[in-house]
């Protein structure tokens, strides 16, 4: 549990009472019994509930709460990312990693600021696998598990390609998607084991930033303002989330993340690695949000998204007052 704003002092020999250190001593009892009930009032709250997503992507962003002491302050489940948009719009989750495009869908939420799934060049993971070139494709397949992904898929489409497509929902499964349609659209770590070489394939990443000159942000943190009334007012969420991911970037956590994962996946701990260091981008800086508002501007006028609300970002000084 990450507590701002308090601090504990030790190693005093010095009875209390005399001089400087005497008053240094006074203080660190008055601290100690500050954290005590600080603990004690954070264990009497209500434990906020992460809804997260189980790809490989997501293994750095999820490292406190996997190898450190974050995750005994949350109860955490792990789904697909278009459910845990849903987890968050239902109220049976407060803080999720929701797909970009949901943003747009569910009222009242604050964005953990400086952490997201982005990608400043092909990002390997989502493709649109095609039978034909561009041009003669006729009807998707669209990955149900996604939002994002699909919402970028029709933005492509709509503003660039051509938009008299058929667009239809099918698990990610590319036999299957392609025996009844021209391309399927695949995301996650399904995308990551496609044979690329059978195909016609497209990386929707980077055919946004040939086109836009942007990044793109496909994921980011998002809590239910509504959830913050039940966390302690020192508890600074946030950082909690942003020190994860620094820690899951640690090249030795890489490396354990990387060995874990490649037997999974049927995929060498060198391209795993790569992915995570190369092609996924894990900060929600200034020029992803100018991607992330572009997005969602292009998806409004393609109508693939509805008006999406201003980015309201989760401000620990305030939290208090909320």
């Amino acid at each position: 549990m990450l507590v701002k704003g308090t601090a504990t002092v030790s190693g005093i020999l010095t009875p209390p009472g005399s001089g400087e250190i005497g008053t240094r001593a006074k203080s660190a009892v008055k601290v100690s019994r500050h954290m005590a009930l600080l603990k004690s009032t954070i264990s009497r709250m209500k434990r906020l509930r992460i809804s997260a997503i189980s790809y490989l992507n997501t293994a750095p962003l999820m490292w406190d709460f996997e190898h450190g002491d974050a995750g005994a302050t949350f109860d955490i489940s792990y789904t697909l990312p278009s459910r845990c948009a849903a987890d968050l719009a239902e109220g049976s989750a407060d803080i999720g990693i929701i797909p970009a495009a949901a943003y747009a869908t569910i009222p009242g939420l604050f964005i953990l600021p400086g952490v997201a799934i982005a990608s400043r060049r092909p990002v390997r993971s989502i493709l649109l696998v095609s039978k034909v070139p561009l041009d003669r494709i006729r009807s998707v397949a669209l990955d149900s598990s996604s939002l994002t992904s699909v919402a970028l898929t029709r933005v492509l489409f709509a503003k660039w390609w051509g938009g008299a497509r058929i667009f239809t929902p099918m698990p990610p499964d590319v036999e299957e998607m392609l025996k009844a349609h021209d391309a399927g659209l695949v995301i996650g770590d399904p995308a990551l084991k496609v044979e690329r070489s059978r195909y016609l394939t497209y990386d929707l990443a980077e055919e946004w930033i040939r086109l836009t000159g942007k990044p793109f942000v496909f994921a980011f943190w998002a809590v239910r303002q509504a959830a913050l009334k039940n966390a302690a007012p020192a508890f600074d969420v946030a950082n909690v989330f942003q020190e994860s991911r620094d820690h899951g970037l640690q090249p030795a956590n890489l490396d354990r993340i990387a060995h874990e994962w490649s037997a999974r996946l049927g995929l060498s701990e060198t391209d795993v690695k790569t992915y995570l260091t190369d092609n996924i981008y894990y900060y929600l800086d200034p020029e992803c949000l100018e991607g992330l508002q572009l997005f969602f501007r292009y998806a409004r006028e393609g109508h693939a998204l509805p008006v999406a609300p201003r980015l309201q970002f989760l401000d620990a000084a305030k939290t208090a007052a909320i």
